[in-house]
């Protein structure tokens, strides 16, 4: 016995996965087995135990290397609070702390990748082509600013249409405004 109607089911399409999605698994998969691979090599060349000291002294040398960038990125937060600027850019500190985590996460390909990460020539290097490829992105994206983007929404039916429309929020003109501080000085 069936209840409800009974309609025709036609197949969703779905979205086309990107290809970040797609090899990002596999990527990190691919990782894994080569550090696995890597600390087993270097076991049976040395010792089991030499690897395991190896591999605390990464941990803790990490740890230390975050806490170091976290109290000196807070420094500059709080200097420049106070001289009523932002902070100094390219002080390498969102760097620095991914070399201290890449130092914590157990490997040897890992730790390599980390204490690359905390020598100022491979920072800077890294820095400038980051920003480079950011800014030739978004001259790349479509013309418009940011607001326009937050303005668009997409609802996604269950047939796999895609409506687009405009988000405008209606506020009744009687109600109340509330009162809120400016955003800037």
């Amino acid at each position: 016995m069936t209840t409800g109607a009974q309609g025709s089911q036609q197949p969703t399409v779905r979205p086309r996965r990107s290809r970040l999605r797609t090899f990002l698994p596999l990527g990190i998969a691919a990782w894994l087995v080569l550090e696995i691979w890597l600390l087993t090599v270097v076991a049976g060349a040395v010792s089991g135990f030499a690897v395991f000291l190896l591999l605390v002294a990464g941990c803790v040398a990490g740890s230390l290397v975050i806490k170091r960038a976290g109290r000196r990125a807070f420094r500059n937060l709080n200097e420049a609070l106070q001289r009523g600027g932002t902070p100094a850019k390219g002080s390498g500190n969102g760097l620095t702390m991914l070399g201290g985590l890449l130092l914590v996460i157990p490997g040897l390909i890992s730790d390599v990748a980390g204490l690359l990460l905390l020598v100022p020539p491979v920072q800077k290097a890294l820095s400038r082509s980051t920003e480079r490829a950011l800014d030739r992105k978004l001259r790349e994206s479509a013309p418009g600013g940011l607001g326009d983007v937050f303005q668009q929404a997409r609802m996604h039916r269950p047939d796999g249409k895609i409506v687009q429309g405009e988000v405008i929020r209606h506020e009744p003109e009687d109600a109340q405004q509330e009162q809120r501080p400016p955003l800037t000085r």
